[in-house]
């Protein structure tokens, strides 16, 4: 009997926010394996910013996907069928799975994953997403002890495991998002200093009022008005870790540069961009980091799932109206 598996398939590129016709839902035949090939029954797939910079022709910080394509996406499943070495049927494996129900491929693609860990934490904290903070946050932003620390997005996926690292390096750590409620999950449940609202508080005074003498460090998720306000508060040799500009992926076109960045020349700062996949060879490290913080309770993750893969357009929506906290993902 021939597998059939369900695929999401970029349709068309948007202008602005995608929607349902930009995507194609399709049943499609799953072809028999390669030698070196495994079959993954997919149970989840990470909904991250990413995904919507593929959709334009030009990209971000990764190639853009081809229309027709099944978009890349991170995910999480089980092993049905192997002709790879070194995996089995009903092993549990992470890698790029794509937006369908089933994966066809290598299996040098794939790592298996501790099936004793929810299999939605290898896509958020111990996935692409915690290993984003852990190299982030320690290589490039660095922070000291006693050093003021900046997290933008706090609840949202990397920065509420980027902050808590900080915190654990012994770190001041204040966090900005959106809505009281999240504000004070960043405080209550992660353990930040102080969370600013960005929708309810004018984030440069309130900055001003928390950090009097500046920051020593800017994790910056999202850009826009957020980035400017964090180069007006830098100190003397402060860093900024340029990890995404969520507030921008929606009109790439028309990306301005953030005023106030002489800044970095008055106070002899740094602003770096880096991705997790300069990383590759060092992600065994990062993993073990973090399962040991999140089984010995130093952090704290989350996780929003959704349940469907044919709502995978509008779960996509959500990365934008900001009303899921913590790691995005999608139930297959």
């Amino acid at each position: 009997m021939t597998r059939v598996r369900t695929a999401v398939r970029l349709k068309a590129r948007p202008t602005g926010l995608p929607g349902p016709e930009h995507w194609d839902v399709r049943q499609e035949p799953i072809a028999p394996l390669a030698p070196g090939e495994v079959l993954v029954a997919n149970r989840y797939i990470s909904v991250s910013p990413s995904l919507r910079a593929q959709m334009d022709a030009g990209g971000a910080y990764l190639p853009p996907a081809a229309i027709g394509d099944v978009v890349r996406a991170r995910g999480v499943g089980v092993v049905l069928e192997s002709r790879a070495e070194g995996f089995h049927e009903g092993d549990t494996v992470e890698g790029p799975l794509g937006s369908q129900s089933h994966y066809a491929g290598p299996g040098e693609a794939l790592t298996r994953v501790d099936p004793a860990f929810p299999l939605p934490r290898h896509l958020g904290v111990l996935g692409m997403t915690g290993l984003t903070a852990y190299f982030g946050m320690l290589d490039i932003a660095a922070p000291k002890p006693g050093e003021t620390v900046l997290v933008s997005a706090a609840a949202g996926a990397v920065g509420s495991v980027a902050g808590q690292i900080a915190r654990l390096r012994g770190a001041r750590v204040i966090g900005v998002a959106g809505g009281p409620d999240k504000c004070a999950h960043v405080v209550g449940d992660l353990g930040f200093d102080a969370c600013i609202d960005y929708r309810g508080e004018d984030v440069r005074d309130r900055l001003a009022e928390l950090a009097p003498e500046g920051i020593d460090v800017y994790f910056d998720n999202v850009g826009g008005p957020t980035l400017e306000a964090a180069l007006l508060s830098l100190r003397h040799r402060a860093r900024i870790a340029v990890c995404g500009f969520v507030a921008d992926y929606n009109d790439i076109g028309n990306l301005r540069g953030a005023r106030n960045y002489l800044r970095l020349l008055e106070t002899r700062s740094r602003m770096e961009g880096f991705s997790v996949y300069d990383y590759a060879d060092r992600y065994p490290e990062g993993r073990a980091a973090l399962a040991g913080w999140l089984t010995s309770g130093a952090i704290q993750a989350r996780e929003h799932v959704e349940d469907g893969l044919e709502r995978f357009p509008d779960v996509l929506r959500l990365l934008f109206g900001g009303a899921q906290v913590g790691k995005l993902v999608l139930k297959v």
